[in-house]
């Protein structure tokens, strides 16, 4: 069955389309947070591969052409900030300022943890850029000598973890502005938490997008001071 799977070259791809299909259709039919789509897809793909015992690189090999899209898809969330840019210029202080406490918040967060758990260093510098994109989280893991392939995983599941919980938070805080929204989810779960903030709304989904690009020059500033505390 892998040498079967080994042989397509779409086999990836299509699988991908379909899993994140099935995380679509179940978000929209039980209407439950918990059924994300990305994080049904990444059940849906796991268990496939492990059911018919396709090795991974065979799968990745097919599936990498969606990380083509990446670029586009990133560059259109300008469009919902261009459209916000009055709004962006009246409320530039506060913006920044929220950017930077959800930064520092994550990192001393994630010191916290490692000081009372006992973490090595590895591990420590491994989970320090959990808040950012991917790619950002990548380059930062791998300079600071991390283990690139955690740190993956889990800017995978803080941003499920924001784009699930992030509605209940904010009614438990009492959250109601939409420039407050956006910061918070673009600063704690990146893409991820983006996608939430267009769901919730224009201004949301700017504010998010400003706060991925923002978040993510000021952890690559920040994290290699922070790496050293332990």
């Amino acid at each position: 069955m892998n040498q079967i799977f080994a042989n397509s070259t779409a086999f990836g791809f299509v699988l991908t389309l379909i899993a994140y299909g099935i995380g679509v259709y179940l978000k929209k039919k039980l209407h439950y947070q918990i059924f994300n789509p990305i994080l049904i897809a990444i059940v849906v793909i796991i268990g496939f591969l492990s059911f018919f015992n396709v090795d991974y690189e065979n799968y990745n090999s097919s599936a990498q052409y969606i990380s083509y899209f990446l670029t586009p898809a990133t560059v259109s969330l300008a469009i919902p900030l261009y459209r916000q840019i009055s709004l962006l210029k009246r409320n530039l202080k506060a913006i920044i300022v929220g950017i930077l406490s959800g930064v520092l918040s994550s990192m001393v967060s994630v010191w916290g943890f490692s000081k009372l758990f006992g973490f090595t260093h590895i591990e420590y510098v491994t989970l320090l850029p959990k808040s950012v994109t991917t790619a950002i989280g990548m380059g930062i893991s791998e300079e600071l000598g991390g283990l690139v392939s955690i740190t993956v995983a889990t800017i995978i599941i803080t941003g499920i973890i924001g784009n699930v919980f992030s509605n209940i938070l904010f009614k438990c805080f009492n959250i109601v502005e939409p420039i407050a929204k956006g910061l918070s989810l673009g600063t704690a779960s990146h893409a991820i938490g983006t996608s939430k903030a267009m769901e919730l709304g224009e201004i949301e989904g700017a504010m998010s997008s400003l706060s991925i690009v923002v978040s993510g020059l000021l952890t690559v500033i920040i994290a290699p001071l922070f790496s050293n505390l332990i």
